[in-house]
């Protein structure tokens, strides 16, 4: 993009000036984009002295987005049905009310131990046992799924090859 204003350099200073900020998506917003190169953006005068005024107008408008995301988030999840525990309740107390919270509350929880624990799923070594039979215990379980999945779609001559793949690596691991 050509600079509007000398006609000869590239664009590569963007800037947007609030003028007047009311509220998000209002028609008495004030906003302003220059888009110009580096040699006109300096020889214009570009308002930045007013930068506390402009924060104080950025700040405004960050917490009036926080407060209708939050608004929006609260209103889609309904309190549980059984302990009436609401959305905003179980993010103070910081633990479930009842045994169906995890299923009200899913899509929060899941986001929320994926970010402390960086995963959906427990994916650590179970306690007392060892790496080979870890990796035999997750073997019978993908293999569990894989008959499921035969036995869904009728795939019996499979499934009758998963089941005795499944007893033989139980075996094994009784043996072990």
């Amino acid at each position: 993009m050509i600079c509007p204003r000398c006609k000869k350099n590239v664009v590569s200073v963007h800037v947007t000036e609030v003028a007047e900020f009311d509220a998000l998506g209002d028609s008495a917003n004030q906003v302003t984009e220059h888009h110009l190169c580096e040699g006109c953006a300096q020889e214009l005068n570009l308002p930045h002295a007013g930068l506390p005024q402009s924060m104080a107008k950025v700040w405004k408008l960050l917490q009036v987005h926080a407060k209708q995301a939050h608004i929006k988030i609260q209103a889609a999840v309904p309190p549980c049905p059984n302990c009436g525990m609401t959305l905003e309740e179980l993010r103070r107390r910081g633990r479930v009310g009842c045994e169906k919270d995890y299923d009200v509350f899913k899509d929060y929880l899941v986001e929320l131990l994926e970010r402390v624990h960086g995963a959906r799923e427990h994916v650590g070594r179970l306690p007392g046992t060892t790496e080979g039979e870890l990796v035999r215990v997750l073997r019978v379980s993908d293999l569990k799924d894989a008959l499921d999945l035969a036995i869904r779609e009728e795939d019996y001559e499979r499934a009758a090859q998963l089941r005795d793949e499944i007893r033989g690596t139980e075996t094994q691991g009784q043996e072990g």
